[in-house]
């Protein structure tokens, strides 16, 4: 009987414990459905929130799209504009100019050799066809003996290193702190009162050449096509005055000129490519380098190859006042010329030479190549060449492993 009550009372704790446990797991079931359905509210409240919040950033979007299509076009016809205006401004300023009935004077040029070729030569023949004015009102103002580019443009010609030592000009030119000329120095100040003093008279009114900068600017920017430079250009043939005995060159030769500039950095291997190329040419014919060993109007230095054999330098015919002169009459007389595309390779064309023009680095040529060959082109020119050297480089060695 002890045993039996001992049995009794151990089952009935058993199921007290069962009991138990399963009422806290009925608890614990309760709470975690509780929870669960809770979580599955709040998601849904969330779900309906975002769903919401995403129709009326859809709407709003939708509403917007119009309004910031309708404030772009304005920023834009805003800009186009201050384009525009700029390009009046400045044609209304040379109207102005011109309609006084003055002498004038273009110039001063103080920067840089391939945008007085490419540019500003162009820009005042398209003056004066656009103005009608004759040469005879028109005096010119450079340096280096360039008088023959402005033949049939102006009637006179003043050379500004006959009134200023190149050197001192070299030294207060690049005070200036920029090659550009966008506006009036105190060293264009004086070249001006120089020409002045050899006109005899201060009663002339200038084409400065902050005017073209200002406004092929828009073009150089991308904010206006290549035919806003065509509408403001008229290029022409050119001709070479003497300035050296042409008995100093050979009967046939190359014209060769290679400077450093950004497009074709003076490094080890791009001068050896260089070197390379002037010996492969003196194989053919006479070749005449046209190095200065001067910088004095802008930032490029010439390469300087030693002279010998086929190949002869014409160094020793060149002084700061005649060197460019010099340059272009070489170059008239070439059968070809080979350089550094920019400078002298802008005009060779025009003076009906065949030309091949070399760089590594095209990011500062695009918007000049485009003008440059699309003039040639129209002018039916000297066939003018652009290539990157790194190109060549690839075809010669390509040549070479030909069995």
């Amino acid at each position: 009987m002890k045993n039996f009550l001992a049995a009794a009372a151990n089952l009935a704790r058993k199921q007290q414990r069962r009991a138990a446990r399963r009422a806290r797991w009925m608890v614990k079931a309760g709470g975690e459905g509780a929870r669960d359905a809770m979580h599955g509210t709040r998601k849904t409240g969330e779900g309906l929130r975002d769903t919401a919040v995403n129709a009326a950033k859809d709407a709003f979007r939708a509403l917007r799209r119009p309004v910031r299509r309708v404030t772009r076009r304005k920023h834009q016809l805003e800009e186009q504009w201050e384009f525009y205006r700029t390009e009046w401004q400045i044609e209304r300023e040379l109207e102005t100019i011109v309609s006084r009935g003055r002498l004038l004077v273009a110039g001063p040029w103080l920067s840089e050799v391939g945008f007085e070729t490419l540019y500003w030569l162009p820009f005042l023949h398209w003056m004066k066809a656009a103005f009608r004015l004759e040469p005879e009102r028109l005096v010119a103002v450079s340096r280096g003996g360039v008088a023959s580019w402005y033949q049939g443009l102006a009637g006179r010609y003043v050379e500004i290193w006959d009134d200023l030592d190149p050197a001192d000009f070299a030294r207060r030119n690049a005070e200036r702190g920029v090659t550009k000329q966008y506006d009036i120095t105190p060293l264009d100040r004086e070249v001006l009162n120089n020409v002045a003093l050899r006109l005899g008279t201060n009663e002339f009114d200038v084409i400065h050449p902050g005017l073209m900068y200002r406004l092929f600017a828009l073009y150089w920017s991308g904010q206006r096509a290549m035919g806003f430079v065509d509408a403001h250009t008229r290029f022409t043939p050119h001709s070479a005055l003497p300035m050296i005995d042409p008995a100093l060159l050979p009967h046939e030769y190359v014209a060769v000129k290679f400077y450093a500039a950004r497009s074709l950095p003076d490094t080890t291997e791009i001068r050896s490519t260089l070197r390379a190329m002037i010996a492969a040419l003196a194989e053919r014919m006479p070749v005449v380098l046209l190095d200065t060993g001067l910088v004095l109007d802008d930032d490029h230095a010439d390469y300087t190859f030693a002279a010998s054999g086929q190949v002869i330098s014409a160094r020793g015919w060149m002084t700061p006042q005649n060197n460019l002169g010099v340059q272009t009459q070489i170059v008239a007389g070439a059968k070809a010329f080979v350089g550094t595309c920019g400078s002298l390779a802008w005009l060779a064309p025009r003076l009906g030479v065949d030309t091949s023009a070399v760089y590594v680095d095209p990011k500062w040529l695009h918007a000049h190549l485009a003008v440059a060959m699309r003039a040639y082109h129209k002018l039916e020119a000297g066939r003018f060449a652009a290539a990157d050297l790194r190109a060549v480089n690839v075809l010669s060695q390509a040549l070479s492993l030909e069995p």
